[in-house]
């Protein structure tokens, strides 16, 4: 493997493509530590380490997993590329109810260019509604929370801080989508993955060290050390398993009949067909994730009075650990599995061009029949794929609840964080294995290249 990341700088082109990519996700780390004018650090990164370290986890704290930690101190990237997934998640889904947006999409790359503008315009949109509320509770601590009343966060409100914050954050917003879209075109590709799984990285060590004073031996009041080997234990057999059905394949056999073509004889042979247990990969963790974190983070931020009691009460249902946030997440994980794998996977064409290819599932009649068989399999494994995320993403809440330790330290053992940061290192290493095998070069593994299992 050492000798394959050495491969990678022989390559001038993949070289080029993995230093702009740490380039600019270092721009994208340097940018998470530029504090918002007119507030308090120190005070506001009290606050949220309070917060986070509550039973159970908070709706801060997941925000802040996928911020990088820029919502401790309000830097530029505070909001983090969340409204921009959201905005990309509304758009899709008007898609399928709107024809005309629907039409756009399928008008080749000038309807792709459309659909863009109309996602970068919705992103704009939602971060100043966000940085509005955001706004508005850094300059009212006590309505996040009663023992916070008479911290003082922004020393001088009003409506030149409101201004100033809201034109603030939503910039950083819109300057991680520009560095996003730079790493897709001209890094090594999933942008955006990437600069999430660079923000969930960095949260690391602030785990660690809260793991460290947990089961610390002079603690009086830590946590035995038996828990922290079961809570490695655990990390390794979900690492482990988040590996296994991320690669894992279903395989359909096929085989082709013997063509003549001009003077050209191609013999009859035997292949397979591989469908993907978890075809959408981290797809459906990030658009549930986005489309909950949301209302419950504007719901956060709202003053505590009879007013607004009843969106109050319905947005903290929405926090991560409680019941109904567990559901909506179950249920929004297997929908976006099912929906991605509908917009990306065509078993119709499949089928087509196996009967153009004069290709064939053994016992299975080509064409329409071949549809049909193909779809009926991708509906069944993705089912089990879908489950599988959805019960590692509500794993650490579950350990958290059992154990009694901060969701901080548990949101590594599985969830969202950890689902993100494997899918999207196993994607990053499979498109740079193949630029080193396209170049005569070895790959990863020591034979052959990543395979799938199932």
């Amino acid at each position: 493997m050492l000798a394959a990341f050495a491969n990678i700088f022989k390559i001038p082109e993949l070289r080029n493509k993995v230093l702009i990519t740490l380039g600019l996700v270092a721009v994208f780390r340097l940018g998470a530590h530029l504090p918002t004018p007119g507030i308090d650090g120190a005070a506001l990164a009290e606050l949220i380490r309070r917060l986070e370290a509550s039973q159970g986890g908070s709706i801060f704290s997941m925000v802040s997993l996928f911020s990088g930690g820029a919502l401790e101190q309000c830097t530029i990237f505070a909001l983090g590329i969340m409204p921009y997934i959201s905005a990309s998640i509304i758009i899709q889904l008007l898609q399928v109810v709107i024809p005309r947006l629907e039409k756009i999409a399928r008008e080749g790359d000038a309807g792709r260019k459309k659909i863009n503008q109309y996602t970068r315009y919705s992103t704009v949109l939602l971060s100043v509604i966000q940085a509005f509320f955001i706004s508005k509770a850094l300059e009212h601590p006590e309505r996040i929370a009663r023992i916070f009343e008479g911290t003082v966060i922004v020393p001088h409100p009003g409506f030149l801080f409101t201004l100033t914050a809201v034109l603030t954050l939503t910039t950083g917003t819109l300057i991680l989508m520009w560095l996003g879209e730079q790493i897709t075109e001209k890094g090594i590709g999933n942008g955006i993955s990437l600069i999430i799984t660079g923000g969930i990285i960095s949260r690391l060590p602030a785990a660690v060290q809260i793991a460290w004073q947990l089961f610390a031996p002079g603690n009086a009041q830590g946590k035995s050390p038996i828990y922290l080997i079961l809570l490695f234990g655990l990390m390794v057999l979900v690492v482990v398993g988040i590996i296994l059905v991320t690669q894992a394949e279903r395989k359909i056999p096929i085989q082709r009949a013997q063509q003549i073509r001009g003077r050209k004889v191609f013999q009859a042979q035997n292949t397979y067909l591989p469908l993907r247990v978890n075809y959408a990969g981290v797809i459906p963790v990030i658009f549930a994730s986005s489309l909950l974190l949301f209302p419950a983070t504007v719901g956060a931020m709202i003053p505590d009075d009879h007013f607004f009691s009843f969106i109050k009460v319905m947005t903290n249902w929405l926090a991560p650990g409680e019941i109904l946030h567990n559901f909506l997440y179950v249920i929004l994980i297997i929908f976006f599995c099912y929906f991605w794998t509908a917009t990306q996977f065509n078993p119709i064409q499949i089928a087509d061009d196996m009967k153009r290819t004069g290709a064939f599932v053994p016992g299975i009649r080509p064409g329409k029949n071949t549809a049909e068989y193909l779809e009926t399999i991708m509906v069944r494994i993705t089912l089990a794929g879908a489950i599988f995320l959805a019960f590692i993403a509500l794993f650490p809440s579950m350990v958290s609840d059992y154990i009694k330790i901060p969701y901080i330290v548990t949101q590594f053992l599985g969830g969202t964080g950890l689902l993100i940061m494997v899918g999207v290192m196993l994607d990053t290493m499979r498109q740079v294995e193949s630029h080193l095998i396209m170049r005569h070069y070895d790959g990863f593994m020591s034979k052959t290249r990543l395979k799938g299992r199932f």
